[in-house]
């Protein structure tokens, strides 16, 4: 049965590959086929959680490339092909068939297996493998309509903050060499002598909040929006976003061996589920209102994390990855259908079509935390976690749950008011709707909301024992009962308050609620801070290079041109001298020899002139300037690099 695991990323990563270098010329079958791969996925993800698989191939000298499904990856593959399933389920009726579907099709299978090499892979050269890929098909998924300049450039955002972050991860692994941790198992990082330790700490810490959303790295995930509904379904609910928190859950004894690791990342937690969630309540944009509490929601897991509830950030993770990709889906589906995501346009959206604003419903409710819906029982779980590490920071917690409530029933009330006299005045804001949903659309859409809906069952008390012991904290607390009572109250009235609030004439938009919708004005400060610096910089050496590197080449230039034309005039007089007249005698013998091959010698000095030209051309074609294209050359060249090590050991 190992070769299972090797199979269960094979897969995916097979099939996304064929089909994004069919293109567009099987757009008809591509689908069906890419819908298929997901389903089969699906099979081998159960089959694996069940059989728990473990392989291992030699890499570099003292490395090994490992894959392993133990109780917390069970729960993720599960987890991750189940919602890539269904989302590709979904878009079989939402990609277009003038578009590129094999591409799309393919790069969504790429991705989710890269996100299973990452939740299965238990040596960190293969889990950084993984990582890469997944930063490079996101970006080229998020820039899915790569032609509008607006959408290029929030890749080109989302890819740069998340590769900045990414970082960390090479300094966990350039730390963990000299740390005595030579084999870069991810279960002996924790075992590192000090203070490698720390800077191991550190990049691990670094590279999951950046992928995560979270404090400073959020205003990211505001710019991918700007991706097909698809893409954020999978990429921001069960996946990309979920990648960080999974990697601190899998690495806690790493995080409680620093000591300062823990509350730094439980803290960072809640303060993105409060502020991050302060930020979707001011949103007027559905698509921004839903990344916003991601980073919010997501908050919640890294919060676990921190205060060591792997449990309960694993229940908050599989119950918000099923919600928020049924909600992100029913909104693709609104959009495709009027042509708008704004939230004042959707106005009675779930009365004209009542099967996604039923689902939408639920989903939202659940997301709002009441009971007694599923994220209603994780978030318990979360809570009685930062309970154990101090008052404050389950005070935090239960604000930002509270405010989870707000901005659910703020989505709510508008899509389920009456029909406005002129709906369609508010349609079409970006692109024309087709007034209709997919029929591909109902099907995925009910199953996300039913486990949405059920997979709070994980938290009762029989269901939280046993996922406690699948991975490995068999002795982490539970909520008592009167946390269950509190926080459901607080749910209740927060929601009861903000649907009484929704109804009455808003108050005027004051600075605090700008900068609220502006995502706290993240991006300019990182503007500000950042990226004008780095480009003064690049400017200052620019100038550095060409008034003082180039000029001293030119002047070296001068020189040399100088040397050769003395060269030149001695080579005329002296040495050409001699050549002529040794060439002149070497004629004269050759025309009496009569074998001078005219014909010959031009014939092969053409073939040669010809070579040269060919390989040129061939020289010239990577060399475009572009900086992805780029990027994408030295993908291939390091994954064929990889793949000659391992055929050849």
């Amino acid at each position: 049965m190992n070769g299972l695991a090797w199979l269960l990323i094979a897969l995916p990563l097979c099939g996304g590959v064929a089909l994004a270098l069919a293109g567009p010329r099987c757009r008809r079958a591509v689908p069906a086929f890419g819908v298929a791969v997901a389903a089969a996925t699906l099979g081998l993800a159960v089959a694996a959680a069940v059989s728990r698989p473990a392989v291992s191939a030699p890499l570099f000298a003292g490395m090994r490339a490992g894959l392993a499904v133990d109780g917390l990856s069970a729960v993720m593959v599960v987890t991750v092909a189940a919602v890539t399933t269904a989302v590709l389920a979904f878009a079989v009726g939402e990609v277009a068939a003038d578009e590129n579907r094999g591409r799309f099709f393919g790069l969504m299978l790429v991705f989710a297996g890269a996100m299973l090499v990452t939740v299965t892979a238990t040596t960190l050269p293969l889990l950084l493998m993984a990582w890469e890929v997944m930063g490079a098909t996101s970006w080229a998924l998020i820039g899915s309509w790569w032609w509008q300049p607006e959408r290029a450039e929030a890749a080109d955002t989302a890819f740069l903050t998340t590769r900045a972050a990414d970082l960390g991860l090479y300094l966990a692994a350039g730390a963990a060499l000299p740390a005595g941790v030579g084999s870069l198992r991810l279960d002996a990082l924790s075992q590192a002598s000090s203070p490698w330790l720390h800077l191991i700490t550190a990049g691990i810490v670094l590279a999951a909040l950046g992928k995560s959303a979270q404090l400073p790295f959020s205003f990211w995930l505001s710019r991918a929006m700007q991706g097909p509904s698809p893409v954020s379904a999978l990429l921001h609910s069960a996946t990309m976003v979920a990648a960080g928190a999974y990697l601190l859950l899998r690495l806690n004894p790493l995080l409680a061996a620093t000591g300062w690791a823990g509350p730094l990342v439980a803290w960072t937690g809640a303060l993105t589920a409060l502020a991050l969630g302060v930020v979707a309540v001011a949103q007027t944009d559905l698509k921004q209102l839903l990344a916003a509490s991601t980073s919010a929601q997501v908050g919640f897991m890294v919060l676990a994390a921190g205060s060591g509830g792997v449990a309960a950030g694993t229940t908050q993770l599989v119950a918000h990855a099923a919600t928020k990709s049924a909600l992100f889906l029913a909104a693709g589906a609104w959009l495709t259908a009027l042509g708008t995501k704004l939230l004042p346009a959707l106005r009675g959206a779930a009365r004209s079509y009542p099967l996604v604003g039923a689902a939408f419903t639920v989903g939202a409710l659940t997301l709002a935390g009441l009971p007694p819906l599923s994220l209603w029982a994780a978030k318990d779980e979360v809570l009685a976690a930062a309970r154990t590490e101090g008052p404050g920071l389950y005070a935090v917690g239960l604000a930002a749950a509270a405010v989870a409530a707000v901005y659910s029933v703020k989505a709510v009330w508008y899509v389920t008011r009456p029909l406005p006299e002129n709906p369609a005045a508010g349609y079409d804001t970006e692109g024309h709707g087709t007034r209709r949903t997919a029929p591909t659309t109902p099907p995925p859409l009910l199953a996300l909301t039913l486990a949405a809906a059920a997979a709070g069952v994980l938290a009762l008390p029989g269901p939280a024992s046993w996922l406690k012991r699948l991975v490995g904290a068999a002795g982490e607390p539970g909520p008592q009962p009167w946390e269950l009572g509190l926080s459901a109250a607080v749910a209740l009235s927060a929601a009861g308050l903000a649907w009484w609030r929704a109804s009455r004439p808003a108050l005027a938009t004051g600075g605090a609620a700008r900068w609220a919708e502006g995502w706290l004005h993240l991006e300019r400060a990182v503007q500000a801070a950042v990226v004008r610096p780095v480009r003064g910089l690049a400017r200052a050496l620019a100038v550095f290079d060409d008034r003082v590197v180039d000029g001293a080449v030119r002047q070296a230039a001068r020189g040399g041109l100088a040397v050769a034309r003395l060269a030149r005039r001695s080579d005329d007089e002296v040495v050409d001298g001699a050549v002529r007249g040794t060439a002149r005698a070497s004629l004269a013998a050759a025309r009496l020899a009569g074998r001078v091959d005219d014909a010959g010698i031009d014939s092969a000095v053409r073939a040669v002139a010809s070579g040269a030209r060919s390989m040129g051309r061939w020289a010239r074609r990577p060399q475009t300037g572009l900086l992805h294209q780029y990027y994408a050359q030295a993908a291939v060249g390091f994954a064929v690099l990889v793949l000659i090590i391992l055929l050849v050991r």
